[in-house]
């Protein structure tokens, strides 16, 4: 699915960086993935889900197939990944990032 440009008709929280996005302003949106900012968009670093740090999409082994700003922006970083619990954290930060999913 790609991301569409357009001008928001409604207030939206971006889902690369969490901050409203006002009506009016232009934004991108994609069915069923939410609204961003052009400039999120443009982002060649994902951020972490669970610890907010940066995801590491330089040293990724999926970088060669991965189309960053196509994507679910709900990465792990290798380090929270071996963690214990990484699983329970990174659902436990997916839900507070968008509580819809508690539905």
């Amino acid at each position: 699915m790609s991301w569409k440009k357009i001008p928001m008709r409604f207030p939206g929280t971006c889902t690369v960086c969490g901050q409203k996005i006002d009506v009016g302003q232009l934004g991108l949106w994609a069915k069923g993935m939410g609204v961003k900012h052009e400039e999120c968009a443009r982002v060649d670093e994902l951020a972490c889900s669970v610890c907010g740090g940066p995801a590491g999409c330089r040293q990724c082994e999926f970088s060669d197939i991965c189309d960053i700003p196509n994507v679910s922006q709900l990465c792990i970083c290798k380090k929270c990944s071996e963690t214990g619990g990484a699983l329970d954290s990174y659902h436990k930060n997916s839900l507070k990032k968008f509580p819809l999913l508690n539905s």
